[in-house]
C-alpha cells in the first residue's frame, strides 16, 4: 500500500493505492483505497477494503501507516517517518602544551646543527 501522487505540482493531493511491492509508483495499480489532502487535512479511506487488504499480507508505508492510523481504520500510534540523525561526537583535537617551563628553555638554547 502506497501513497500515489495526484493534483498539479504546489497542490499535491495523495491516493492511497495497493499496487504491487516492485511496480512503479505511477504505474499500474491493483485497487484504489481512498484519498489524502493534506492542505485542507482531509482524510477519506475506505476502511473495510483497508483492512481486506491488510489481513492478506499487504504491508503499508510508514506514511501510509499514518493515514490509516488518522483515518482510525488501524489503532495504535503513528510512525515516525522523517527520523533524526544523532549528531556524531567530534573528538577534540589534541595539542601538546609542555607543563615545566624548564623544558621549554632547554630545548631554545640547545644548537640545531
Amino acid at each position: 500500500m502506497k501513497l500515489r501522487p495526484a493534483g498539479r505540482k504546489g497542490q499535491r493531493s495523495f491516493r492511497v493505492v495497493v499496487v504491487e511491492s516492485r511496480s512503479k509508483l505511477l504505474g499500474k495499480f491493483v485497487e484504489d483505497l481512498g484519498w489524502e489532502n493534506r492542505h485542507t487535512d482531509e482524510v477519506r479511506v475506505n476502511a473495510e477494503r483497508a483492512k481486506y487488504w491488510l489481513s492478506h499480507g499487504a504491508s503499508p508505508t510508514d506514511s501510509v501507516h499514518n493515514v490509516l492510523v488518522r483515518a482510525g481504520v488501524i489503532p495504535g500510534p503513528k510512525i515516525p517517518v522523517h527520523k533524526v540523525k544523532p549528531k556524531a561526537e567530534q573528538p577534540a583535537p589534541e595539542v601538546s602544551v609542555p607543563t615545566d617551563s624548564s623544558e621549554v628553555a632547554d630545548a631554545s638554547s640547545t644548537p640545531v646543527g
